[in-house]
């Protein structure tokens, strides 16, 4: 499995290469496997049956693009709904039937097994793993860092009808970076339009083909995310972040956190809780 090499620049030049052999999966607890070329062909048997080794000791498995095929091939994905890049899907469900591809999400969590789609997706479900060992708040630096979205739900649709508008176009990136900070108001559609300065039903329009979701789903989850963020590094109460998230009552935010992350404020904020000097 040959994947390509890449340079980046920050303050060094660094470049992007193995440092170690099939051997490291027998040691990791997290194994990510990048797209690469030719994943149309099976991958070498040793690098299968390393994958296979690997997920029965109970490592973490994630595939980032066309990394799926190796997972496939390695029959860690038999029965299992997985995704890749939206122009991979038919190409993996094709050569190996005993999957289902969701064509549609960005990534998908199942357990021990993690897929997602392609490049920007594949940052996304890092930013996911990321946040599932270490909090939102240390998720939360690292797309700031990145100049990458904080957070966005792995069944958010990976091919939204116009995922680059041209450099004139009015996009709604202001209204959407203006909302994160006024959390704690209402923000009903009325409101969001006139930021925008268009109508309401233009705005839906418009929001759905650069997010690829509506406004009230875009901001539940912006609300959650700003909640977790604000248990793990604050000693606020969990009526204060309710009231500061927008998410009204501590009720209401025990039950969004249910429904979203499958657990309650208070046993996150017991795994993260890292207060900030003031």
């Amino acid at each position: 499995m040959r994947i390509k090499g890449s340079r980046c620049s920050r303050s060094t030049w660094v470049t992007v290469g193995a440092t170690a052999g099939l051997s490291a999966l027998a040691r990791a607890d997290t194994v990510i496997v990048p797209g690469y070329d030719g994943y149309r062909r099976p991958p070498a048997t040793g690098v299968t049956a390393a994958l296979r080794r690997a997920f029965a000791r109970g490592t973490r498995i994630a595939s980032i693009c066309t990394g799926a095929f190796a997972l496939a091939a390695a029959g860690l994905l038999d029965s299992r709904t997985v995704t890749t890049h939206w122009a991979s899907a038919d190409d993996l469900e094709r050569h190996h039937p005993r999957l289902r591809v969701d064509h549609n999400v960005l990534y998908i969590d199942d357990g021990n097994l993690l897929t997602s789609a392609g490049v920007t997706a594949g940052i996304d479900l890092c930013l996911h793993l990321v946040r599932k060992d270490l909090g939102a708040a240390v998720a939360n630096e690292i797309a700031r860092e990145l100049v990458a979205a904080p957070h966005r739900d792995g069944g958010q649709a990976q091919f939204i009808e116009r995922a680059l508008p041209s450099p004139t176009a009015h996009t709604l990136a202001g209204t959407r970076d203006w909302a994160l900070r006024h959390l704690d108001e209402a923000l009903p559609l009325e409101v969001l339009a006139r930021h925008a300065q268009v109508s309401p039903r233009t705005l839906v329009r418009m929001w759905r083909q650069e997010t690829g979701v509506t406004p009230h789903q875009w901001l539940l989850t912006a609300r959650v995310n700003h909640a977790r963020e604000l248990l793990e590094v604050t000693t606020l109460s969990v009526e204060q972040i309710s009231a500061q998230s927008g998410l009204g009552s501590s009720t209401n935010l025990r039950a969004r956190f249910r429904d979203a992350l499958g657990t309650t404020p208070t046993a996150c904020r017991r795994a993260f809780h890292k207060p900030r000097a003031a």
